[in-house]
């Protein structure tokens, strides 16, 4: 199905890595000029590389923080001056470190605000800011089934991605009257297939580092689908979201992509 995403302007925070990495390639694939929000520039250029092989017209890499408001402008500058506006936004940038909420303290608490939360609120406000003038926009959020049911050793990152949901949709309903759809994408356990794919930042960088094997195959055994997610299942649904020949009806929508992990009414 052609969804009308060619030469579209789309940028993926967090694009060097993992399910940003995918999300950028699947954008490549449907022609789209895209923009990599990332601090590894290095992990990001070969991202968009790989992004211009597989269909791209244009893909760059801006070196973006996305706690920082004034790092976030810059990156949307360039988005804009290089591809004449900003069509699609995806706030994929995410981290947590996995302990029980009595282990965790303070200091973790705000660096998992700043990169889950104060992250997308900057890349959103700014986003409307193009959006808003223009001829509208998609912006799509990556959450978390950790949002929709209580997950052990994630209680405040899962709190955090609720948070994000309920944001998305406030932010649909205040901003549908100028065409800008927004919604959530729930990814669960989403691996990728090889280090290959992720960047020194990554939670996956280092193998075993948050799920044993055993606990893995523990994991796909307990799933509807019985397995685990990749980073292209959540691609897909991203850029499903973001096309408006094919979601242009759909805004304010939290979309579970889990293989079954939760299931909301």
């Amino acid at each position: 199905m052609d969804l009308d995403l060619n030469n579209k302007s789309v940028i993926v925070t967090g694009g060097a890595s993992n399910i940003g990495r995918a999300i950028v390639l699947k954008f490549a694939e449907e022609g789209a000029n895209i923009t990599i929000a990332d601090l590894d520039t290095e992990a990001g250029e070969r991202v968009a590389a790989l992004a211009k092989q597989q269909g791209a017209p244009d893909a760059q890499v801006i070196k973006t923080d996305v706690t920082d408001l004034s790092s976030v402008e810059n990156l949307f500058k360039q988005a804009s001056d290089a591809y004449g506006g900003v069509n699609c936004l995806v706030n994929n940038v995410g981290w947590d470190k996995l302990m029980f909420f009595t282990q965790t303290t303070p200091d973790l608490w705000d660096k998992l605000i700043k990169i889950n939360y104060v992250g997308n609120l900057n890349c959103t406000k700014t986003a409307l800011d193009y959006m808003i003038p223009g001829d509208g926009g998609s912006i799509v959020s990556i959450s978390s089934d950790a949002s929709r049911q209580g997950e052990p050793r994630e209680a405040v990152y899962g709190g955090l991605k609720a948070a994000t949901n309920s944001f998305m949709k406030t932010v649909a309903k205040e901003n549908g009257r100028s065409n800008i759809r927004c919604n959530c994408v729930c990814p669960g356990v989403t691996v990728p297939d090889s280090t290959d794919e992720t960047s020194e930042n990554s939670m996956w960088a280092v193998k075993d580092a948050m799920f044993t094997e055993d606990q893995f195959a523990a994991i796909a055994k307990s799933l509807p689908l019985k397995r685990i997610g990749k980073p292209g299942d959540i691609a897909n649904a991203v850029v499903f979201l973001s096309s408006q020949k094919a979601a242009g009806f759909i805004t304010g929508q939290v979309l579970s992509v889990s293989g079954g992990y939760s299931m909301i009414g």
